[in-house]
């Protein structure tokens, strides 16, 4: 069965910027674009064990009469014929239930917030709900629409990197586009990183995908972010904790979402792939 992404359509031109995003995504990858025009502020989303309540600015409810028209219009463009999903379940009378049987999302980085708060380095408190319990990765755009030549992915060795590792070589397989890792090395060597790959029995899907994997063994993390390729689909794993009102991901992850512009496919703690 062929994988699906959720994007939630913003009738305006930084939500254009974005649908641009999926439609380039889901092209690469032989992914169905899914959209969902909101008719109300509110959504809720049932995952195992949770529910998360979406709430959205009044932009998402822009011209909602014009919606259909330009994102087939836009998806015809890319030769793709365009799916729609309506809520068949309401758990209020303005409060639908979006269903979460899919393989990605894409949500922009300040998908819950007044466009005013909208600012590099800022995930709304929202979107890191999604992250924390989707079993899907979720696809975090660029400001703008760009795309991406190559995929990197950040290994540090841990469950959620792995997570992220395995993924990244997904996509490089089916896209056909060179993978690159960066690590930063700080009390490990690289062979400890290669080691982990070894155990993993990742041996022969790293060689198969890897154009180059980078270690660096100075600097301050974010300044090393200065050579990731501009035009690179980065990959990463995060897992939460934190406070409810400003739930935090792992530092690396912070400061990867706050320093580059990049696209970013974030795959969560209840993300599974498998091996």
């Amino acid at each position: 069965m062929r994988s699906k992404l959720l994007h939630i359509f913003r009738n305006t031109p930084l939500g254009r910027e974005t649908l641009f995003q999926s439609i380039y995504f889901c092209k690469q990858l032989n992914i169905l674009p899914v959209v969902y025009i909101p008719r109300f502020t509110k959504f809720l989303m049932y995952f195992e064990n949770d529910v998360v309540q979406i709430d959205l600015d009044d932009s998402y409810l822009t011209s909602a009469d014009t919606a259909i028209d330009r994102i087939t219009a836009m998806m015809e463009q890319e030769e793709i014929q365009p799916s729609f999903i309506e809520p068949q379940n309401f758990t209020a009378s303005t409060l639908p239930d979006l269903p979460t049987d899919f393989d990605f999302m894409c949500c922009p980085r300040s998908m819950s917030d007044l466009s005013s708060k909208i600012g590099l380095g800022h995930i709304g408190t929202k979107v890191r709900w999604i992250i924390k319990y989707a079993h899907f990765p979720i696809l975090l755009t660029s400001p703008v629409f760009k795309k991406w030549k190559s995929i990197t992915v950040f290994f540090g060795g841990s469950a959620n990197a792995l997570k992220a590792l395995r993924l990244g070589f997904r996509l490089s397989k089916i896209s056909k586009m060179p993978l690159d890792i960066f690590t930063q090395l700080e009390e490990n060597s690289p062979e400890v990183y290669k080691q982990i790959i070894k155990d993993e029995d990742l041996e022969d899907s790293l060689n198969q995908n890897i154009r180059k994997w980078h270690f660096f063994e100075s600097g301050k993390f974010e300044n090393n972010l200065y050579h990731v390729p501009h035009d690179a689909l980065v990959v990463l794993g995060a897992y939460g904790y934190g406070l409810i009102k400003e739930m935090l991901f792992g530092s690396k992850m912070e400061k990867i979402q706050a320093t580059i512009s990049n696209n970013l496919l974030i795959a969560g703690p209840k993300y599974f792939v498998s091996k």
